[in-house]
């Protein structure tokens, strides 16, 4: 079935049933059958074959490395938040904040400390950031959206320390072997970044929107009518958090091991693997592995650390438990993507979009159209990740045969994956966020969606115009 559009059926099915259900879950469950069907036409066939995408993508060590993570990082969150920590440290900080700009100015000021990894960043600041909107009455929408941008916009142009260098750096690598091209891979990547110009603009909206943005009424009073719609859900466990005695220091420590672990496991691994130096060493290091492996080892020591403080042992496993069962809908929602995407590619995704765009285009057309077209496909996709994979090699390709910028080709494909994972209803940042905030996820993707496709007119004209001169 390589080269049809039937491997366009699958994301077709899942959009639209978001659409029309305001949930993701259906849509999911069922582009994945119809996917596994168009596979193997038959009832039996069809769901063993969904099954096997299910067990296959549970089976790599990647995606196990991020179940796991946003597992017991939920879990680490659920302890402090029982222990006092949270509350606490909430209440230090709310102090300070006196206004709706001063709670998205500490969104951006937690930056330097949690630039790692995407959904690290959102579980470290996202418990935080809710228990301040208490005090805060704004937009549950637009504290997740400045939450987003500083994530999604802001890793992807940095050079070394995140859990993306290493793989875009690989793409690269790949690329310039196939077609003989004399580059080293890492200094393309350098000079990609900034050309990277849809994370550098959403970077500019969204610093815009912190310190010139009005509130906005209507939505604070869609936050609202959700939060009374949801008021009895998991009373007991709210109200017994809200009589623990605050204790900031039950969060500042083990945030600060955990930030401390990681950093110093990222060079460990990164020397283990050949690497000189300490920004070598954080380009290579596996960062995925790297803060689960982190995450682990705090959460021994917070657990031993509660322990010396008087917290009750049985209160801090079962919130342990509690915490981590507070994102079982966002795993579940990530491995039936991951699985989606699995099925697309059987059905010849990849190969249907290599068919779409031809070599005939002009040169400076090309860093414009791979970026519209790879925006289009990672909003499908919802994987920066998977659409890097997909057009690294094409781009590379194309800037070889018409003679475009290589840098600036490089740069729009990561551009086009940042949109997908900045907006898209299946990434796995606005499923997190989302998540942590309680927000219905399809109403938050469509919100964030008017705000940055502002963000994609820009970079697209940004692109031909800079192409053209150059």
């Amino acid at each position: 079935m390589d080269h049809t559009w039937f491997s366009l059926i699958p994301f077709t099915i899942v959009i639209a049933l978001a659409i029309w259900q305001k949930r993701l879950l259906p849509g999911l469950v069922l582009g994945l059958l119809v996917g596994a069907f168009l596979l193997e036409f038959s009832v039996l066939n069809g769901t063993k074959e969904a099954v096997n995408y299910l067990i296959t993508t549970l089976a790599d060590p990647g995606n196990i490395n991020i179940i796991a993570f946003l597992y017991l990082f939920g879990g680490l969150i659920g302890m402090m938040q029982i222990s006092g920590g949270v509350k606490g440290f909430s209440e230090w900080v709310g102090d300070k904040i006196q206004s709706e700009r001063g709670l998205l100015v500490v969104i951006w000021l937690t930056l330097p400390f949690t630039f790692m990894m995407p959904m690290f960043r959102i579980m470290m600041i996202g418990p935080v950031v809710k228990s301040l909107l208490k005090k805060v009455n704004m937009s549950h929408w637009k504290v997740g959206f400045t939450m987003d941008v500083s994530t999604s916009s802001v890793i992807v142009l940095l050079p070394a320390a995140t859990a993306f260098v290493g793989f875009m750096v690989s793409l690269i690598e790949g690329g310039i072997q196939k077609h003989n091209l004399e580059a080293d891979a890492y200094q393309v990547f350098l000079y990609s970044i900034p050309f990277n110009f849809f994370a550098i603009v959403m970077l500019i909206i969204g610093l815009i929107r912190t310190f010139w943005s009005k509130p906005s009424k209507k939505q604070t009073n869609k936050d609202q009518n959700m939060q009374q719609t949801d008021e009895h859900h998991r009373i007991g466990i709210k109200k017994e958090l809200s009589m623990v005695k605050a204790q900031p220091w039950n969060l500042i420590v083990p945030l600060f091991l955990l930030l401390g672990l990681t950093l110093f496991l990222l060079w460990q691994n990164g020397v283990e693997k050949g690497a000189t130096g300490i920004f070598n060493a954080f380009a290579k290091a596996d960062a995925t592995f790297v803060i689960l492996l982190a995450v682990f080892i705090t959460l021994i020591i917070t657990f031993i650390f509660y322990m010396l403080r008087d917290q009750k042992l049985s209160e801090t496993i079962y919130h342990f438990y509690d915490g981590g069962n507070q994102l079982m809908e966002a795993i579940i929602l990530l491995v039936l993507v991951w699985s989606l995407s699995f099925v697309a590619e059987d059905l010849g995704f990849s190969k249907f979009i290599e068919a779409t765009i031809g070599s005939f285009l002009p040169a400076f057309t090309i860093p414009a159209i791979v970026f519209l077209v790879g925006s289009a496909v990672s909003y499908f996709l919802g994987s920066s990740f998977g659409t890097w994979g997909i057009f690294m090699p094409l781009g590379i390709a194309l800037a070889t045969s018409t003679g475009a910028s290589l840098p600036m080709t490089v740069g729009a494909v990561f551009a086009s994956g940042s949109f997908g994972a900045m907006t898209s209803p299946l990434g796995d940042t606005t499923i997190t966020t989302a998540s942590i905030l309680e927000v219905p996820l399809v109403e938050y993707a469509q919100y964030k969606l008017k705000i940055v496709s502002i963000g994609v007119g820009i970079a697209a004209a940004l692109y031909l115009v800079v192409a053209y001169f150059i």
